[in-house]
């Protein structure tokens, strides 16, 4: 198993990009409570797309409670139409180009290239067509389509993260608590099983397809 470090001796510009208000923190929360802990941050920018008024305020408090302890940081969450951002997605690319006109990134997190849910591909797909000379990990989300595939990448957690991951998801998104799936049996069974995967309890998993040394 090939070990990968970030550079603790420079300050980090990380990007982090959601289709909707919980993707991030279920795909990479815990990733993005060990990096703040153990780096530091020049500059944290997380953006989400898909939102309506009620989930745009909790998404902005799930997102500040996770980046709290960070500096410099903007949430940007954007109020394009869930499921439809393909049919959107030449206004979406404009974004993506603001984006990328206006910071740098050293780390950006998406979506799984080959997630089954429309918006998650489109956003992925873009982030290639944006960013080509940068460090980009691809994160998973657990649902009903049944499309996991075989990571890569491993980011072993310790429970503390975990914890502090799934307390926000279930205090920040209330108006998803009456789903079946919104428990904390459902945000811990991924990270088990890829702890299992990389010989540790917890771990949030990522598909990287170029990485240079």
């Amino acid at each position: 198993m090939l070990g990968f470090k970030l550079d603790n001796k420079k300050d980090l510009n990380i990007l982090c990009l959601g289709a909707h208000c919980d993707d991030i923190e279920i795909g990479c929360g815990g990733t993005i409570l060990k990096i703040i802990e153990n780096y530091k941050i020049s500059h944290f920018k997380w953006v989400i797309f898909a939102s309506n008024d009620t989930r745009k305020k909790e998404a902005a408090a799930s997102a500040g409670m996770f980046l709290q302890d960070v500096a410099s940081k903007e949430i940007i969450i954007k109020e394009y139409r869930d499921g439809f951002l393909p049919f959107l997605a030449a206004e979406v690319k404009d974004y993506f180009e603001e984006l990328k006109r206006a910071f740098d990134p050293d780390l950006v997190f998406t979506h799984y290239r080959d997630d089954r849910h429309q918006d998650h591909r489109l956003v992925s797909d873009l982030t290639w067509n944006t960013w080509r000379n940068h460090l980009i990990l691809e994160y998973e989300i657990p649902k009903y389509d049944g499309d996991l595939g075989i990571p890569n990448f491993y980011v072993p957690l310790e429970d503390k993260y975990i914890r502090r991951r799934n307390e926000i998801l279930l205090k920040a998104f209330e108006s998803q608590a009456s789903k079946h799936w919104f428990d904390e049996q459902t945000f811990n069974a991924l990270p088990r099983l890829r702890g299992m995967e990389s010989v540790t309890r917890f771990a949030e998993a990522f598909f990287s397809r170029k990485i240079l040394f």
